[in-house]
């Protein structure tokens, strides 16, 4: 996984002709409309993802119409699965906590409301 991947779908205009191609397959006065942005910005654009893999172009006439490439995008989430593995394994860990947290609190109503007691005795001496 390269930097530059990052960068290009960083970008928010790009992000959003991701977004708008994610649909399915458009022509390039379609996307401008979803963009809203100038013909010529979505052209540069385009052009930046399709050099970068993201996109595809098909002729059709005086027409181009533009969809993803799902290999880069398989790529981008090759890499971050690996991170994936790391935060749900946090996450799992975080949600044992509050499960035990939530049942010792559940299962003891006793000492919460002596503990609400004290902590009322403290803050009025």
């Amino acid at each position: 996984m390269h930097i530059e991947t990052l960068q290009i779908l960083a970008d928010p205009t790009r992000l959003r002709i991701v977004e708008v191609l994610r649909t399915g397959e458009h022509a390039v006065n379609d996307i401008v409309v979803n963009v809203q942005i100038d013909q010529s910005g979505v052209s540069r654009h385009l052009r930046i993802l399709q050099q970068a893999g993201f996109v595809r172009v098909r002729p059709e006439g005086q027409k181009r119409f533009y969809s993803l490439c799902p290999q880069p995008f398989r790529n981008l989430d090759a890499w971050l699965s690996q991170y994936r593995q790391l935060w749900e394994g946090r996450l799992d860990k975080f949600g044992e906590a509050l499960a035990r947290k939530r049942e010792a609190r559940n299962s003891s109503p006793q000492l919460r409301k002596s503990s609400r007691r004290n902590r009322n005795e403290r803050t009025n001496q």
